[in-house]
């Protein structure tokens, strides 16, 4: 322990001698109006991980097209999966949540100090670390919420930490989390959501597909590992749940723009598996730590609508981890694991 007897009388008060862990999530609007929509859409476009293309190309549509229409298109599916009694996102409630409960589960380290932050809307990346380097944390274990490592997705956080630390003169030393799409703590987590989902059921679906978050296929190829993480999420998945090739799949959603995204497509795949005389599915989403619009409004409404639309008959959409002490597992195993030598 430092003697502080012996700073010089006009030395600044410093805290200092914790460690901070900040968990960090994709992001989420204020609200569903446009001007909140407007204002979280443009922050997350104009992020050169997410779209790759020359500014010169994209800002004339983003600024022109993009921002003008498509805040309210959002902002009304938003509406449909808020969360009416906290008036605020699932997303959000889920991370605060987690933050919350691994700050109690990592009691038995008083020096640890845990928050969470949005790499998109509030509260930001750089006024947590901020408020960690207030607090006394001189080391950050930075954690982004994403079990596949994807540029537009881990990368761009680390990028966002990184840009606040070229503005601070004492710097925290930080460590960042790697990807965790292996680890069987994780898969058995997932496993067992859904074993405990479809035992709740009065019946048996015939196809289990597990979505996830698409990326450009350009992006693959120019050597983003996200795309191979995920298919090995998904057969470590299949052979636990000792499901065979034909009773799941792989699959990505959200798409975006016109250029070829990887394959293949959720929302095609629902469509043809009812057309070909399947009548019942259930679908999860293994990347996604969190339920949020793309689960809870594209999955759990958009694709279940168009499943029967085409001629299925039962839907079911798997829950993510959330905060569910399965999920906490996880997140805290991992935590645990790079905090040692720190912690």
């Amino acid at each position: 322990m430092t003697d502080t007897s012996l700073r010089p009388a006009d030395h600044p008060a410093v805290k200092f001698g914790k460690v901070g862990v900040l968990l960090v999530n994709l992001g989420t609007p204020d609200g569903t109006d446009y001007t909140s929509m407007r204002r979280y859409l443009r922050e997350f476009l104009t992020d050169k991980r997410v779209i790759e293309w020359s500014p010169w190309k994209w800002y004339p549509i983003l600024f022109g097209i993009v921002l003008n229409t498509r805040p309210q298109k959002v902002g009304k599916a938003y509406e449909t999966i808020w969360n009416k009694d906290l008036n605020e996102s699932w997303l959000r409630t889920y991370t605060r949540n987690q933050s919350d409960f691994m700050a109690e589960r990592l009691r038995d380290l008083p020096h640890v100090k845990v928050d969470w932050a949005m790499r998109y809307g509030t509260p930001s990346i750089p006024s947590r670390i901020e408020a960690l380097k207030d607090a006394g944390c001189d080391r950050i274990l930075l954690f982004p919420l994403y079990p596949q490592y994807a540029a537009a997705t881990t990368a761009t956080v680390n990028d966002k930490a990184f840009q606040k630390l070229l503005t601070m003169r004492w710097q925290p030393a930080l460590r960042t989390v790697p990807d965790y799409h292996d680890d069987e703590t994780y898969i058995e987590a997932l496993a067992r959501s859904v074993e405990r989902h479809l035992a709740t059921l009065d019946w048996k679906p015939e196809m289990l597909l597990a979505s996830f978050h698409g990326i450009p296929l350009s992006y693959f190829q120019q050597g983003d590992p996200y795309y191979c993480q995920c298919q090995k999420t998904g057969r470590l998945l299949r052979e636990r749940l000792g499901l065979t090739k034909e009773n799941f799949m792989v699959t990505f959603q959200s798409r975006f723009g016109p250029e070829e995204w990887l394959q293949p497509y959720t929302d095609k795949t629902v469509e043809k598996l009812a057309q070909d005389g399947v009548k019942r599915i259930a679908v999860m989403n293994p990347g996604f730590v969190s339920d949020c619009l793309e689960t809870l409004e594209e999955i759990a409404e958009q694709a279940a609508d168009s499943f029967k639309h085409n001629g299925g008959e039962q839907f079911t959409h798997i829950p993510c981890l959330n905060d569910s002490e399965n999920g906490m597992q996880v997140l805290e195993k991992v935590v645990r694991r790079e905090l040692l030598g720190w912690a």
